[in-house]
């Protein structure tokens, strides 16, 4: 058995998983931790598990050490290097007419790399760029190209609910989203309606999509003929979270009809056929 727990990274707000050893820990605790962009400060989102060595996740990296005033006060320093490393890298941008946006730096811990995330449009050249940061900061440079949906989450916002969006309060991994969450929960495909801040699908399509597609198992399709107490008619509508569908008979009545209840009926009809 070994004791794991998971960190949620400084600035990439990403989750992972960490070997605890003995040192003692709990929920909302800052530790140091080893990454593969160095020593970077995490905040502890789990309580210590343990977990059979056969089921350990590839890969696991250890806690350092439990974070300490002097590393609190290290972390808020590199504050002041980023904040410093933004404005010299935006000037550089300007001056050099590059097309693209710088949109946040950030620097591991111990102050051994800075990488600039940013946006554009296509490939970019900034070589001279990078020969201009390593020639101020005198450390390892690194330019990371990032997408819409990992910009909005560094600047935050609210979404369409009112609330702080997701990516920024609570959703840890950006997973991937389809047009097919939006179909499946019979949303209006209008990308006004079911698009975030950042212009792609909302994250929150994907937290009940599992759901939607167990209530739907067994409904029977739009469009499709069945036959029903008051006659024949085709689907019309589904109402997933009602368990009802509405059908539209063949003299033109739109009837709606229980799911559970027809499947009752369905059910009694194959037990005891009609008689020709």
């Amino acid at each position: 058995m070994k004791n794991i727990v998971s960190v949620k990274i400084e600035k990439e707000g990403k989750v992972f998983s960490f070997s605890a050893g003995d040192i003692p820990l709990k929920k909302n605790d800052q530790v140091i931790v080893h990454t593969d962009n160095g020593l970077s400060m995490g905040l502890v989102v789990s309580e210590v598990k343990s977990v059979p060595l056969h089921k350990l996740p590839t890969d696991l990296k250890n806690i350092v050490r439990k974070a300490t005033e002097e590393d609190i006060r290290s972390s808020e320093s590199n504050r002041g290097l980023e904040e410093e490393a933004f404005k010299f890298c935006l000037g550089r941008i300007q001056e050099r007419e590059l097309p693209m946006n710088l949109v946040e730096v950030e620097s591991n811990f111990d102050r051994s790399k800075l990488i600039f995330y940013f946006t554009a449009d296509s490939r970019v050249d900034f070589r001279e760029l990078v020969k201009d940061l390593v020639q101020r900061f005198k450390t390892r440079i690194e330019l990371r190209q990032i997408g819409a949906r990992n910009e909005s989450r560094i600047f935050g916002g609210l979404g369409i609910c009112g609330r702080k969006i997701c990516c920024t309060n609570f959703l840890y991994n950006l997973d991937r989203v389809s047009i097919k969450m939006a179909k499946e929960q019979n949303m209006p495909l209008n990308p006004e309606k079911i698009s975030g801040l950042c212009g792609r699908l909302m994250c929150c399509l994907a937290f009940e999509f599992d759901a939607y597609l167990d209530m739907k198992r067994g409904m029977p399709k739009c469009g499709k003929r069945i036959t029903t107490p008051e006659g024949t008619g085709k689907v019309s509508r589904q109402n997933i979270l009602k368990g009802t569908i509405s059908v539209e008979l063949e003299g033109g009545k739109e009837v709606e009809l229980d799911l559970k209840k027809m499947k009752e009926i369905l059910l009694q009809e194959s037990v005891d056929p009609p008689k020709k």
